[in-house]
Parts: structure tokens; C-alpha cells; sequence
């Protein structure tokens, strides 16, 4: 089966998790609004999906099936592509932890934006240094230093021991996005998640996401996706 997956053009976004999940299992699939009027077929397929129509991108359609929110398309790819377990009480798992994931993805969101989407970053600057210092003080221990207890009690190399998982493609990208946002503040915080990190190179090294990483499929990061950076902010 060749995928289709419909997510915003210009931004790595939730949609990066869906696709370094399919870049690793080696997965075809075509990335719909990249290419010529593929936004217009985006925007097509969710007014025209009147049965079970999908929110917002990112969303994959696999053969029938059309299926959104990054958390559901994961869960579905995982079960497919050996990148969960097959016992339903190690899917759920993995399906619980990316939903934390994903809380997460929020507050990284909220560190310049935490008066909503519809202002601008220079409308909501101060805010936005008070969200951050919070971010940093309680959220990111908080999150990280979670994963880095399971990672440690699991005994393995990653998040849920031996095997690697889409979790750990997402904790991958976390630490990419973090990195690029925040690059002060996570040189010195990453020597407390010392699994993650040998985690986040042990992903970097896999064959098929080095080569994704190295490839023009891969969106830079830029200021207007989630992770973003803005130097008032990393101090």
C-alpha cells in the first residue's frame, strides 16, 4: 500500500512525527500538499469527506481509510510496520505515552504563543518570557525526566527496552525541535537526560532516517511551525 499523507507544505509540524515513522519502516507514500495544487486536494478531502471528516491535517489515507490526529495515524502505522508491540496492552501502551507526547507538543506550542494562535509573537511577547521561564523551570524536567525514567527502568535502548517504537521516533524529534528553538537552555539541561540523548543518536544513526534526514523531504525548521526560535526566549 502507498500512503498519502496530507499536512501543511512548509512546516515539519505534527506531521513530521507521521513521517519519520514512515521514512524508518520504509514506507511509500507521498507527501500530497508538497506537491503541484496538493494544498487545494488537502483542503478538498476534508470538505469532502462528509462521513467521518478529519479536523485538521496531519491526516493519512491508506487505501479506504482516512485517518487523522498524529496520536491515531501512529497507532494505526505502528501495528503495520513493526514499530509497536503486537500484545493490545503494549499498543495501548504506546499509544498512552504518544498522547503524552503530544501534551507536550502543546506546551512547546504555548512558550510563544501562550495567549492563543490568533495573535502574533510580537503581540504576546511578555507573556511569552514568563510561559517560557515556567516552561523550562517545571514542564520540560517534568516531561523528559519521565522518559528518562522509563528508559532507565526498561533496561534497554529504548523507551519500552530493545526494540524501538514510534515513541522513540517522536522523542527524536522533540530533542531535534528543542535544539533548534532553544539551544542554550538545552545545553544545559540535556546532561540530566543522558538515556535520551544516547536515545536521540541511536535514532539519528538508523539507515533510513539518516538518509531522510539528509534529504530534501526533510522541512528545516523555521518560525512557523511549533518548535521556533526566538533569542528573548533562550536565555
Amino acid at each position: 500500500m502507498r500512503y498519502q499523507l496530507y499536512y501543511w507544505p512548509s512546516i515539519q509540524g505534527r506531521g513530521e512525527y507521521v513521517r519519520l515513522a514512515l521514512e524508518d519502516a520504509g514506507a511509500g507514500y507521498d507527501d500530497v500538499a508538497r506537491g503541484k495544487g496538493g494544498t487545494g486536494a488537502m483542503m478538498k478531502m476534508m470538505e469532502g469527506h462528509k462521513d467521518t471528516p478529519p479536523f485538521a491535517p496531519p491526516f493519512l489515507k491508506a487505501g479506504q481509510l482516512v485517518i487523522g490526529q498524529t496520536a491515531n495515524i501512529l497507532l494505526y502505522l505502528g501495528a503495520r510496520h513493526g514499530l509497536a508491540p503486537k500484545a493490545e496492552a503494549g499498543k495501548l501502551w504506546l499509544h498512552e505515552l504518544q498522547l503524552t507526547i503530544t501534551d507536550f507538543v502543546v506546551e512547546v506550542h504555548d512558550t510563544h504563543h501562550p495567549l492563543g494562535p490568533s495573535l502574533y509573537y510580537e503581540d504576546q511577547k511578555v507573556p511569552a518570557k514568563k510561559r517560557t521561564a515556567e516552561f523550562w523551570t517545571s514542564r520540560v524536567p517534568k516531561y523528559l525526566g519521565y522518559f528518562e525514567g522509563l528508559v532507565k527502568a526498561n533496561g534497554g535502548a529504548f523507551v519500552t527496552g530493545r526494540r524501538l517504537t514510534y515513541v522513540d521516533l517522536s522523542l527524536f524529534q522533540i530533542f531535534e525541535g528543542l535544539r533548534y528553538a532553544f539551544p542554550k537552555r538545552m545545553q544545559a539541561f540535556e546532561k540530566k537526560v543522558p538515556r535520551l540523548i544516547a536515545l536521540r543518536d541511536r535514532v539519528a544513526e538508523r539507515p533510513n532516517i539518516k538518509a531522510y534526514l539528509a534529504s530534501e523531504r526533510r522541512i528545516p525548521f523555521n518560525e512557523d511551525g511549533i518548535f521556533r526560535r526566538y533569542k528573548a526566549l533562550d536565555l
